[in-house]
């Protein structure tokens, strides 16, 4: 028998080589206009632009060492990388357990036509593993290997199609598109001021590297002095406030331009495609037959815009990300998330899990919180009675003075009284739990209120939990275990003599060994024996 000819081995393209050239060649720009125009150029000036210049220079040289060591190819059951200089290193990865194909391009890989694919198990647990990265490989051979490891062959769709924003296969449903009116989601938040200090930092140095004194400017432009320290404050806060504010919004508009959400039908099922970006592309695409579930997360503080994130509940898809891959929307109205979570999980949008009300949890929930707000109020103004009155040593970097802590400073404590008792009524009214059709639905959080609606048959495993507290107020916790997502999903607090029988609703069997043969309305509430004990199921 004539053996198979052996699949050769596949290089990155070299235009990565270079389009790195051309960048460390521009990275070495602002350091020789620094030279040029400073009169006395100092090195505390010039080592931002020069840290630009060598990180550039190092960037490329590393890009062309890689392109020369590395090597790839697809088989019929693996996908074969080989790379390393010093170290050598191959890795293997079995097709069946891709979990996401994305594709990213920053602009100097659009310019030269370059994509960086990247292929996904999506670990959880390790954060941001990805499985193998290929930087780069042309356009067209970045939509070939997509279309290969997603469908299984690369003849079943058509190669040569542009990879990134707006690539909508025939028949693809659209879910979504960027609206942006979203806009205003997205900027207002404490990292307008993270993003306005990096700004403001940015351009001191590299103001002082060109030699412009750019906090003598901001000090002749009024008289601070006489303005007073308050309304000194108050310019500074909006002026920072609305830099950040800009700074965010041009953020925005760069990574979610273009920005859609659609199901395209591929020969072995379906995938879920994001694709986004201005400057820099990015698409991931996640196979539909692994999803369990939708989640969505409103933040508190800005709970009265109806502001909401949206992220899908997977098996194999990496959370812990600056760019998780579960996130299907930018952050939007919740009324927008609701819809697209109904389309995502293929229900009506009268059936949806998000739109029927939920059990509301009992009051002796309600007690318990209040009772957790007054104990946090007593240990905050114990603390402040304590250190009120007395005098207190400052450190010597910060300046070694002496400070006295005023005798009236536990009436703070006393202040926040309203508010925590606040927090706890808006933490009870969080909750929720309830079975929509072939879905568990659980909600809770006060800082982000989390709705899920995950797969009833994505339930793999009842961990019930009582502490001392809940028993004495007959309330327990249900922790449905999955194999997807965050990997538990709680009602919390929910009434002790009802959670088996939920239990047993939303996964019938599941508790047997437990309940045994009992009918549902007349399973008992969990004793402290029972609560200690983990039922899973097999196989």
């Amino acid at each position: 028998m004539t053996p198979a000819p052996e699949i050769p081995w596949r290089r990155l393209d070299a235009r990565i080589i270079w389009v790195d050239v051309l960048y460390a060649l521009l990275s070495l720009i602002p350091a020789g206009l620094a030279l040029l125009v400073a009169d006395e150029p100092r090195a505390g000036t010039l080592l931002p632009v020069l840290a630009v210049a060598v990180g550039g220079v190092l960037g490329a040289a590393r890009d062309a060492l890689r392109w020369v060591k590395t090597r790839y190819r697809l088989s019929g059951e693996l996908v074969e990388l080989r790379t390393g200089l010093l170290v050598r290193q191959y890795r293997t990865l079995r097709r069946e357990r891709i979990r996401t194909v994305s594709t990213t391009a920053r602009l100097r890989h659009r310019l030269a036509g370059l994509r960086v694919l990247t292929v996904g198990v999506g670990q959880p647990g390790a954060a941001g593993y990805e499985a193998l990265q290929l930087d780069a490989v042309t356009r067209t051979v970045a939509e070939e290997l997509r279309r290969e490891l997603l469908a299984g062959s690369p003849q079943a769709a058509p190669v040569g199609a542009e990879v990134g924003v707006g690539d909508e296969s025939p028949g693809a449903q659209v879910f979504a598109r960027i609206r942006w009116s979203w806009l205003c989601y997205n900027v207002f938040s404490v990292w307008a001021l993270v993003t306005a200090a990096g700004l403001l930092w940015g351009g001191y140095w590299l103001a002082r590297s060109f030699g412009f004194d750019a906090a003598g400017f901001v000090a002749g432009l009024l008289d601070w002095r006489a303005l007073g320290p308050w309304r000194t404050g108050v310019i500074a806060f909006v002026g920072v406030g609305t830099l950040g504010v800009l700074g965010m919004a041009v953020a925005f508009v760069a990574e979610n331009w273009a920005f859609r959400l659609v199901r395209v039908d591929t020969p072995t099922g379906a995938v879920l495609r994001t694709s986004q970006g201005l400057f820099r592309t990015r698409e991931v695409n996640r196979d539909v037959g692994r999803l369990r579930g939708v989640e969505i997360s409103e933040p508190l503080l800005w709970r009265w815009m109806g502001m909401a994130d949206t992220n899908v509940i997977s098996t194999g898809l990496t959370i812990w990300s600056m760019t998780p891959a579960t996130t299907i929307l930018p952050r939007g109205p919740v009324g927008v998330a609701r819809r697209v979570a109904a389309r995502v999980l293929d229900l009506d949008a009268g059936a949806s899990p998000f739109a029927v009300p939920l059990r509301r949890h009992p009051p002796a929930a309600l007690r318990r919180r209040l009772g957790w707000a007054v104990l946090f109020t007593l240990a905050v103004t114990g603390l402040l009675a304590w250190l009120g009155g007395d005098v207190r040593a400052v450190p010597a970097w910060l300046g070694g003075d002496v400070l006295r802590v005023p005798g009236w400073l536990w009436l703070v404590g006393v202040g926040l009284l309203p508010v925590a008792l606040g927090a706890a009524v808006v933490a009870w009214r969080a909750l929720g739990h309830g079975i929509v059709g072939d879905h568990l639905v659980v909600r809770s959080g006060l800082v982000s209120r989390s709705t899920v609606a995950l797969s009833r048959p994505a339930v793999i495993g009842w961990r019930l939990r009582q502490s001392l507290p809940q028993r004495r107020l007959g309330l327990a916790t249900l922790v449905a275990t999955t194999a997807a997502g965050h990997g538990r999903y709680a009602a919390v607090d929910v009434p002790a003599r009802s959670v088996v029988g939920f239990a047993e609703q939303v996964v019938p069997g599941l508790l047997a060994p437990l309940v045994g043969n009992a009918p549902v309305d007349q399973l008992p509430g969990p004793d402290a024996s029972t609560l200690e004990e983990t039922c899973h199921r097999v196989g």
